[in-house]
């Protein structure tokens, strides 16, 4: 009975911070509230720079290359400013999300702004472009890294945070989805050729009507993710962190490492799949592909999210992401062999909803992933800097789009798009040829390496989890008891 009684009172702290279904709804919103800023401006804004400003591929590659640079330092910045914040009345984290969402929205919605209509001088249309695209950075990351932190002190309960990843993961496509859906029936303007087919030119005006609605979205869900979240896992009162020693330290720890590398190639890719609008319009002449092309990305999705927390459980998030990765580089390597031809769009999107079906393992356990990584962390170092951890994550991640953009926009040009003849017409012999080409190569490559990494080199399995869990759920027992 003594040991009966000890295990039950050891299970009942072990469960102090267990969570449910509404603080995982809550958390979603949260995600859903940055995806709608955040995939409008990574699918449709070099569009509308392109297509709308009519800035040349090049010069768009370089303001995103550039633009980057700087948060090399704004992002460990912002790290250390979440870090060394003592928690307040609405904890560490859960404030700057109530502070920040409006500046965001409103700096989202001004990139859309057509400055062409007031001036013709090309350097006040490109720093324009480049200012406001720099403070949309800044305010995403100010918002991004205390949101992406805010799981580590929700719970520290392991099967909460895989519940608090799924749930991220519907918000993330809810709020991914909604604009690959909806706005290619709204930002393009269906135009009559001579010879009476047609093709889509990106409309200015829909483009910022678009960018309004979702900004409006944005603000709404941040405020009902800050009012349904709560932080149980106690902060330091006082943080006192040596953020150069934090930094070293990961990069000397292996499951950071391979973490920040596939970061950057699953950010990389998922922005690198923007360029399919390019794909959609001037190769298979029709931007409504948008919106299947997105459902066969986010359905399978959400048919396996009931499933993937069970088979977490079982297999462990390492073991699951390898195995998806391996079907979705698969799929990615028949896509770029077969090369669909125009009239072969459903080819086109069987494979992409094969590759779907893979990544889903890979995005509905990777929160839960960088989750353990920040555990692993305490483990090594007995530090708690989650959102440092998170913050440097962060920057790998814009990394990844910003070799996507760079290397995108610079292949777009390689191939022959020119501004002046693409954006106003569809199928061009050769030049669209070439866009198939670039779209399906490269996800071919980036798919594979991302099973390589999480079959071979991620070391964090689900038996070498167990001591780390432990060791966090102690240290947190100690902080409640002083």
């Amino acid at each position: 009975m003594a040991k009966k009684k000890g295990n039950d009172e050891q299970n009942s702290k072990a469960s102090s911070n267990k969570i449910g279904i509404k603080e995982g709804m809550g958390y979603m919103l949260g995600d859903a509230g940055n995806l709608f800023v955040l995939t409008y401006v990574s699918s449709f804004l070099k569009v509308f720079y392109t297509d709308v400003l009519k800035i040349a591929p090049g010069k768009v590659a370089n303001l995103f290359l550039i633009t980057r640079l700087w948060d090399a330092i704004n992002d460990p910045m912002w790290g250390t400013i979440v870090a060394k914040r003592r928690p307040g009345k609405d904890g560490k984290y859960r404030s700057y999300i109530k502070f920040i969402a409006i500046p965001l929205a409103v700096s989202q919605l001004i990139c859309f702004i057509d400055i062409s209509k007031f001036t013709d001088r090309d350097w006040v249309i490109l720093a324009f472009a480049y200012i406001t695209y720099i403070a949309f950075g800044m305010l995403y990351t100010g918002i991004n890294v205390p949101f992406g932190s805010l799981a580590s002190v929700i719970t520290d309960d392991p099967d909460g945070r895989t519940l608090l990843s799924t749930f991220r993961t519907i918000g993330g496509g809810i709020g991914g989805a909604a604009p690959l859906l909806i706005a290619p029936f709204i930002i393009y303007t269906k135009v009559k050729n001579a010879d009476g087919t047609t093709h889509n030119e990106a409309n200015a005006n829909g483009m910022l009507a678009f960018a309004a609605v979702m900004a409006i979205c944005a603000v709404v869900f941040y405020f009902a993710c800050f009012k349904a979240t709560k932080e149980r896992v106690p902060s330091e009162a006082n943080p006192h962190i040596d953020m150069g020693k934090t930094y070293l330290g990961m990069l000397k720890s292996r499951p950071f490492v391979v973490l920040a590398l596939t970061g950057i190639l699953i950010s990389g890719q998922l922005q690198f799949a923007s360029l399919n609008q390019y794909l959609y319009k001037n190769y298979f002449c029709n931007t409504g592909l948008s919106a299947i092309g997105t459902i066969a990305q986010y359905l399978p999705m959400a048919l396996m999210i009931p499933f993937v927390p069970k088979l977490v459980k079982r297999f462990g998030k390492k073991e699951l992401s390898g195995f998806g990765a391996f079907f979705s580089a698969l799929a990615a390597i028949a896509c770029f062999v077969l090369k669909p031809r125009p009239d072969q769009a459903w080819l086109f999107m069987v494979l992409l909803f094969v590759i779907g079906f893979g990544y889903s393992f890979v995005s509905i356990t990777n929160w839960a992933v960088v989750a353990d990584v920040i555990d692993y962390q305490e483990y090594k170092t007995g530090i708690k800097t989650e959102s440092a951890v998170y913050a440097v994550y962060t920057f790998c991640r814009k990394l990844g789009q910003t070799l996507a953009d760079f290397g995108g926009l610079k292949l777009l040009a390689a191939v022959g798009y020119d501004v002046n003849i693409m954006a106003n017409a569809g199928f061009v012999d050769g030049v669209s040829q070439g866009i198939l080409m670039v779209c399906t190569l490269i996800p071919a490559i980036t798919y594979t390496l991302i099973f390589l990494l999480y079959q071979f080199a991620y070391p964090l399995t689900k038996e070498k989890l167990v001591p780390v869990y432990e060791t966090v759920r102690k240290n947190n027992e100690k902080k409640i008891d002083a």
